[in-house]
């Protein structure tokens, strides 16, 4: 015989990792507004440029704004990879010197 499912805590974990996305979610919002530089704009203006994008019927401005933040993104993961880079460099320069020692 089958052990019966415990439906209510399947339900309880399912809520609880929508709220942890939905979170998780909200923070990476946060973090694109302060990486682009739009949180030294005041709310309204924010609010109103996302609000435009929204209702922007214009598939050619649509698509100029996709390829400025697909370029952005590209940027971003290169400068990661060359601080990346640099760290590892500079991790190897004092090794180095001690074998010259």
């Amino acid at each position: 015989m089958r052990k019966p499912r415990d439906i209510d805590s399947e339900l309880k974990a399912l809520d609880a990792k929508a709220k942890t996305l939905k979170e998780r979610r909200v923070r990476q919002l946060g973090e694109l507004v302060i990486a682009t530089g739009a949180d030294m704009l005041d709310a309204d203006m924010l609010a109103g440029a996302l609000l435009g994008a929204v209702t922007t019927k214009d598939a050619g401005t649509k698509e100029g704004w996709r390829k400025a933040g697909a370029s952005f993104f590209q940027r971003s993961a290169r400068k990661a990879a060359t601080r990346a880079d640099r760290g590892a460099a500079n991790d190897a320069a004092p090794e180095s010197h001690a074998a010259s020692a």
